[in-house]
């Protein structure tokens, strides 16, 4: 029965609905997570330091954040994959394109797709950053996340790179909760505009609360 629901096209965007506000509520709590640098560095690397141990003593070490990430990757793989064959099975379904373009598309319904592949890469780039420190610049030190946040967000390439990224995730929220609702039937005459709004209004303050974090390192309020 799982196969059959997921060969079809309306069980994919279910699970891409689904999966999509799991890491919805991801980024609200790791947006308000980030926010915490601007109390100082004692305040966010505690905060750092408390996801390390939650859960404890019942789950050990990093247990929990290794959980999360887990569940995080698995609705990041599960996203991606529906939308690849999402993609795949519409090309097929139309090999040669329209003749004109819908006139009501939006500029974030027309750049899903490349709006996925940047958060992609984003998100390879900033494990690489901040979690493993593989390209982290001036030297990563474990345990100082307040520390290698400044010295990415110090950097012309780090800044371009976050802020890109997170113009593109405002776009695809705007676009990607909207479609999550209509896919799981939340959509209707009386609350379409409603959920218009709450799209407008989540996309607006995330990309603001993300991007909030390099300015202030580039105007020296965090440093």
């Amino acid at each position: 029965m799982a196969r059959t629901v997921w060969d079809s096209s309306v069980g994919k965007k279910t699970v891409m609905a689904v999966s999509g506000l799991v890491m919805l509520l991801y980024l609200v709590v790791h947006m308000i997570g980030n926010l915490k640098i601007f109390f100082g560095s004692d305040e966010f690397n505690h905060y750092a330091h408390w996801l390390r141990t939650l859960g404890e003593p019942f789950l050990h070490y990093e247990w929990a954040l290794w959980i999360i990430r887990a569940a995080l990757v698995a609705a990041v793989v599960a996203h991606a994959t529906a939308a690849y064959q999402l993609s795949r099975r519409d090309i097929r379904a139309r090999p040669s394109k329209y003749v004109h373009r819908k006139p009501r598309a939006s500029y974030a319904t027309r750049t899903m797709r490349w709006g996925g592949v940047i958060l992609g890469l984003f998100i390879v780039w900033h494990i690489l950053d901040l979690t493993t420190g593989t390209v982290h610049p001036g030297g990563f030190q474990s345990g100082h996340p307040y520390q290698n946040v400044v010295d990415t967000f110090s950097t012309w390439y780090g800044n371009i790179i976050y802020i890109v990224a997170m113009l593109a995730l405002g776009l695809h929220i705007r676009h990607g909760f909207w479609s999550a609702a209509q896919t799981l039937g939340a959509g209707s005459r009386t609350r379409d505009r409603a959920l218009k709004t709450v799209a407008n209004v989540l996309a607006l303050l995330l990309t603001a609360g993300f991007v909030a974090v390099p300015v202030g390192v580039m105007t020296g309020v965090v440093s």
